[in-house]
């Protein structure tokens, strides 16, 4: 919907010519000025996109994601107050869309197909490439530890923003970080990656 919205009316303003921080947009929005939340929309869709992609690992509810996002920002709207960075807000709205899109798709599979996939034996490729190497091991790791690992150096939060987009305490931030960080050093197809 928002896709169409904003296919449906000329987008005057360049996200990266608009040097308004998003602070600045948010207020503007708050008063009335509708381009503003498309400089928002268009600065920041990348980011909730591969987000959203990185916990569906599916292309179409990743948009759906997208979509759902910014009609729950919309929402807010006016009277919407910003205190922290707008990542810190959208990466829960994301996280739990996602998730729910995720259970809902897998809601509709066939039983047929469920059970083609687990008759099938996967074969497994061997791994060439140092990338698939680490997205090997980053997938054994439980969901909470590459969820730490994944804010802290994907995304560059910091220890205190990743607690509270999560809703846990820093300490727990810490010590999964610590975990996580203990399995890839433990893992000879990672080890490399700190022996440098």
């Amino acid at each position: 919907m928002i896709e169409i919205l904003h296919a449906s009316r000329e987008v005057e303003t360049d996200p990266q010519s608009d040097l308004r921080s998003d602070l600045e947009l948010i207020d503007a929005v708050n008063e009335g000025d509708h381009s503003a939340f498309d400089v928002l929309y268009l600065r920041h869709r990348d980011w909730v996109v591969n987000l959203a992609f990185r916990f569906t690992r599916d292309r179409d509810l990743a948009l759906d994601v997208l979509q759902d996002t910014f009609l729950y920002f919309l929402k807010k709207f006016p009277g919407f107050r910003l205190t922290a960075k707008l990542t810190t807000f959208f990466y829960p709205a994301v996280r739990n869309l996602s998730l729910t899109a995720v259970k809902k798709a897998r809601r509709f599979q066939s039983d047929e197909s469920i059970s083609e996939r687990v008759e099938a034996p996967e074969e497994v490729a061997p791994l060439e490439n140092q990338r698939e190497q680490l997205a090997a091991v980053m997938a054994g790791l439980s969901e909470e530890h590459r969820e730490v690992l994944l804010l802290r150096f994907v995304e560059g939060m910091k220890m205190g923003e990743i607690a509270e987009v999560m809703g846990i305490a820093t300490g727990t931030v810490k010590s999964r970080l610590h975990n996580a960080l203990t399995t890839l050093r433990k893992d000879e197809r990672t080890r490399k990656f700190f022996d440098k």
